[in-house]
């Protein structure tokens, strides 16, 4: 548990650091280019450490730039609220590949229920473009308060409620299949 929230810490640290300065200052100039600087110097410290760093580490630092730089240009901060979203957006289109869940399942969930696990992936591609859209409809509002509340209360609670469904709805489904065909035959 302890490396899920080290993982998080280290994903979210620039969306961090931009709050942290935000709030204290009230300086979106300072935020954003405080988080840029911040970014660039977590991918060269994992660099150094000799990380691997993968695809969406430097789409992440390049979505960073871009935008806090159009938010720094423009003095608004709608650009870098709405990174989130383009997260949400292209891993929505990633787990609309058929069955991309299946490899994450345990064994029984995926040889038991194998059509309710592919249903469950599209399910999770609907919500994360649902959360994108909405973090898009937030950051439009340019109300830090309200997109700091969404993106750290909304956005996790969905996940996690989801999540949770989806863990007792297999854990039910896969234990009724399982004594249905232990049934014997005319029952």
């Amino acid at each position: 548990m302890k490396d899920v929230f080290a993982r998080l810490a280290t994903d979210f640290f620039s969306t961090i650091v931009f709050l942290v300065i935000y709030l204290v200052t009230g300086n979106i100039v300072l935020a954003t280019g405080v988080a840029i600087a911040g970014a660039i110097g977590q991918v060269i410290y994992s660099r150094i450490k000799g990380n691997e760093l993968g695809f969406m580490t430097w789409a992440s630092l390049g979505l960073v730039i871009v935008l806090g730089s159009a938010t720094i240009i423009t003095q608004d901060p709608r650009f870098v609220l709405a990174k989130p979203a383009i997260a949400h957006f292209a891993i929505g289109t990633i787990m609309l590949k058929r069955g991309w869940m299946l490899r994450y399942m345990p064994p029984i969930v995926a040889e038991t229920i194998p059509e309710y696990v592919t249903f469950a992936g599209f399910a999770w591609a609907a919500l994360m473009f649902a959360l994108g859209a909405g973090t898009v409809a937030i950051a439009m509002t340019g109300d830090l308060k309200l997109w700091t509340l969404y993106v750290s209360v909304v956005l996790v609670s969905a996940k996690v409620a989801a999540f949770a469904i989806q863990y007792v709805a297999f854990r039910v489904l896969v234990t009724s299949r399982i004594r249905a065909s232990r049934a014997p035959a005319g029952t």
